[in-house]
This record gives structure tokens, sequence and C-alpha cells, in this order.
């Protein structure tokens, strides 16, 4: 037996239906067409395959042993095709698909399961893998294609990294107790003398909060040192000290611990990046620009 021209899918599906009503009638309306086009089609068929594929018993039409043989693969095709069909509609519609986001180990607890929440409950069958990392590995996923986006900071810049950068507000958090609770905003000048909670001394936020103590001749003492700004916030509410972070975080511990503005402005400054030379799918930008509306609010 030899396949002289290409089957094509209306073909196949017609002989399922068939195969399962046991009528062309039924089959024509199942498939939504005339019972003389399925009737076509299945006679089209034959001739592909080059053998009988139905046979009429007690009324009914029935599978040739031969269509028999073949009609569990006809099966998985008719499925496989609805399925891409379906995942294509649902592409198009930007509600599947699946989304690599790399981010900053804070972020990950913090803000982003709310934004990812969001996100999905609009979007059921999309899915998303969340990998929480320190900055330089963030990056090294980008530039490698490895993840859709990524959210960190201290993002300077690279040539295969697209970037989006919004300056996060800063705050002084201190333990609900503290004499702070009473004042405003905190300056650079009230630091002065307190236990001090602060970011890894070689990242750009510390460097520029060291030069805000610097013009206010306020000497603070430093007690922990921590990457992460959620970790700075809980030994603040077990009453370690007090710390400058972004508003991003100290509002995730806004029941644990107090905070006000501080002065002068310190932003944290958090960069949406993605790989330059990969297409995005709609999805990610999608994402992107869901994070970034997110952030908007909290913008210094």
């Amino acid at each position: 037996m030899s396949v002289s021209g290409s089957l094509r899918l209306r073909q196949l599906e017609a002989l399922k239906a068939v195969a399962q009503h046991g009528s062309m009638t039924r089959a024509a309306g199942d498939l939504g067409v005339s019972q003389p086009a399925v009737s076509r089609l299945i006679a089209d068929l034959s001739t592909e395959l080059g053998f009988t594929l139905l046979d009429r018993r007690d009324g009914r039409l029935v599978p040739t042993q031969e269509a028999r043989y073949i009609l569990p693969d006809i099966r998985r095709v008719v499925d496989l095709m609805a399925h891409i069909s379906e995942t294509s509609r649902g592409l198009n519609e930007r509600k599947a698909g699946h989304l690599r986001v790399a981010c900053l180990p804070g972020f990950a607890t913090s803000h982003l399961p709310g934004v990812v929440s969001k996100f999905l409950h609009a979007r059921p069958d999309v899915t998303i893998t969340v990998e929480p990392d320190r900055p330089e590995r963030i990056l090294e996923w980008i530039i490698g294609e490895q993840y859709d986006c990524g959210i960190t900071d201290s993002f300077e810049g690279h040539p295969a990294i697209e970037s989006e950068t919004i300056a996060v507000r800063s705050v002084c958090v201190f333990p609900k107790d503290h004499r702070f609770a009473a004042l405003d905003r905190v300056t650079a000048q009230d630091l002065h003398g307190e236990r001090l909670i602060h970011a890894r001394r070689d990242s750009p936020f510390y460097r520029r909060l060291l030069e805000t103590f610097t013009q206010a001749a306020a000497v603070p003492r430093p007690v922990i040192e921590v990457r992460q700004f959620t970790a700075a916030c809980e030994f603040v509410a077990l009453g370690e000290g007090i710390s400058v972070v972004s508003e991003l975080d100290a509002l995730t511990y806004a029941g644990r611990v107090a905070y006000r503005p501080y002065e002068p402005a310190v932003p944290h400054r958090l960069s949406l990046v993605r790989p330059i030379h990969k297409t995005p799918s709609l999805i990610t930008l999608e994402f992107m620009e869901s994070l970034f509306d997110s952030l908007r609010p909290l913008a210094a």
C-alpha cells in the first residue's frame, strides 16, 4: 500500500466520527458539515490509503479490519491537532504559555507572589517558574537566555540585556515602640548613634546611604550586615536595631515594624531585564508590564 497524496486532517476527523457514531448523518452533525461532505471525505481517504475503510453491518457503518488497525493513530493525531489548536488560541489570547522568571531572593517572598497570583488568575493556563538568586547569577541567566525576564538591582547595563529601571522609595524601619514613631520623617542626622542593620557594604545602595550620613555628620553603629532588605526587616522586628530599606520590603512587615520616609532620598533602583536577542513572548511582555505597573505607586 502506498499513499499517493497528502492526508488531510478533515479526512481523519471524518473517519474518527463515523467510527464513533456508526452513521454518516450523525458524524456530519458532529463535524458541522453535510452528509455528502462526510461521504466524500471518507471516499477520498480510502483512495489515498488504498483500502476500504467502512462496512455496513446491521444498519451501522463499522470500520474494516484495516481501518481498526489505524484508528488509534488517527485518534491520537486528531486529538493532538485539537490540543495544538486550543493552545495556539490560548497563546494568541495571552491566556496560555510558560514563563521563567529570575528574581532577587527577598523579592520572591515579598512583592512578587502577589503580582504572580493576580497575573495567573486572569490566565488559568499559564504556568510560571520563579527562581530566586543573587544579582550576578540573574544576569548570567538572562545573558544566556535561560530565563524570559528577571528582576534585579545594581544593574549597570549589558549589550545582551534590555532593561527598564524604576527607583523605589526608601524608608527607615524601626521597632514599633522606638522614639522614631513620634516623627513624620527620619533624617540621616536622626540615625546618629543608632544600631544600624544595613545592606552589604559593596552595594551601590549602601554607598549612597553612607554619603547621606557623611553629609549630616551622622555616625550610626553598624551591627548587622545583610544581603536582603527582608532580612533587615526581620532583624528590626526582633528589636536588633533600625534600618533603611526599600518601601517595597517595609510594606511586607508593616504589621511587625513601623517606618517613616527617609531623607535625604536614597531610592532603591530595581531593574526589569530580559534577553535582547531573544524575541519575547506576548506573555513575557504582559508580565513585565504588570510587574512594572505594580511598582509605580512606590516610585521615588
